[in-house]
């Protein structure tokens, strides 16, 4: 099972606004499986050295990395702590303090020094859903399968959860013995359904609450348009695996809802695209990181896409968004586009952290403004 803790958009504005001398970002891919965990701890503190030769190339004082060691070096000994991973780990660090969070998408290892924090692989792992649960429901069965990018599909335990629908509703229905009925009988099976359902979700509500990974109903009609209508999870898919769940197994299930994942991922890049298309005959779209940058300070960003892989050193002016571009990256630069995120996102901007060939324009970013500029 993935353990996962994805930052608020709130903890993500913080982090954007941290000013320290320094500022640590390492990004770790991890594994779930704790009897495997000995290696990434290895790898961290392999990526804390880096950043501590980052940190004395600065001519950062020692009383500033100190802490900062010594953090991360507490965070390698806890047995504990590894033994509830995701896919990967980020940590944000300052002489002050550390924060950290479990991500259920796969980064590259890699570390940043600066005067503020590197978020935007950060934004990958909130931006389009790589995990999800699939909700396999019918007369006969009900479970919680939890599906992730590259492990095994996963049953979830849901205390409360009814076994059936005869558990649901207390006693054996007609329906459930004859397997439907019709005519003016129609409205009363509606109803039962309905009462299962409204089982099912009740059982489902503390397990799902404070997530947003898309819940894939697995069933026949009528129940799953009857499972939608009731729900009171806000991620449920609109796209479903059809039939009834009874026997197939966990993992087909869950190679079914990778592709419908997919689906959703390729739905909403190729309405950016249009969006971003109809956006740019009117002088309200770029893919230049000057541009971008100069309305990002002034607040015009209302969407911007970016690859999550680029980094450009350099720094960009707060008066005006200036960009200067460094040539390599150092203590005394930060990501340029990582910069026009935080900023955009200040001012309510949405992200969408993509791949390279998803990106309008196939460059760096892609900026759809409130107004021209």
């Amino acid at each position: 099972m993935l353990h996962i803790d994805l930052p608020t958009r709130s903890e993500i504005a913080r982090l954007t606004e941290t000013r320290a001398a320094p500022c640590v970002t390492i990004y770790i891919a991890t594994t779930p499986l704790t009897e495997q965990a000995q290696i990434d701890r290895i790898e961290l503190k392999t990526l804390l050295k880096s950043a501590a030769q980052q940190l004395l190339a600065a001519d950062t004082p020692k009383r500033s990395i100190q802490p900062i060691e010594d953090a991360v070096e507490e965070i390698v000994a806890d047995d504990a702590f590894w033994a509830h991973q995701a896919n990967s780990l980020a940590l944000f660090l300052t002489p002050q303090g550390v924060t950290t969070f479990r991500l259920p998408n796969r980064l590259h290892s890699q570390v940043h020094v600066s005067d503020r924090f590197h978020i935007k692989p950060l934004l990958r792992a909130v931006t389009f859903p790589q995990n999800a649960y699939v909700l396999a429901i019918s007369r006969g069965d009900v479970r919680l399968v939890e599906v992730s990018a590259d492990l095994p599909a996963h049953r979830v335990p849901v205390p409360a959860l009814p076994k059936d629908m005869a558990d649901a509703l207390g006693r054996r229905t007609h329906g459930a013995m004859s397997g439907g009925l019709h005519g003016a009988e129609a409205g009363s099976e509606n109803a039962l359904l309905t009462r299962y359902a409204r089982a099912v979700d009740a059982a489902l509500r503390p397990v799902l609450a404070g997530q947003d990974r898309p819940l894939i109903v697995a069933a026949s009609e009528p129940l799953a348009s009857v499972f939608r209508s009731v729900s009171s999870y806000g991620h449920v898919a609109a796209a479903g695996i059809a039939g009834s769940p009874d026997r197939t197994p966990d993992h087909d299930l869950a190679d079914a809802a990778r592709g419908i994942l997919d689906g959703i991922y390729a739905e909403d890049i190729a309405a950016l695209a249009r969006l971003f298309a109809d956006r740019a005959n009117d002088g309200r779209a770029t893919t230049d990181v000057a541009q971008a940058a100069r309305a990002a300070t002034f607040g015009a960003v209302d969407t911007l896409i970016v690859d999550i892989n680029v980094v450009l050193p350099g720094t960009v002016s707060d008066s005006d968004g200036t960009v200067t571009f460094a040539e390599a990256e150092s203590a005394a630069t930060y990501g340029v586009v990582d910069e026009i995120v935080s900023r955009a996102l200040r001012s309510g901007a949405r992200i969408v952290s993509a791949r390279r060939d998803d990106v309008p324009g196939g460059g760096a970013l892609a900026a759809i403004l409130r107004y021209a500029m």
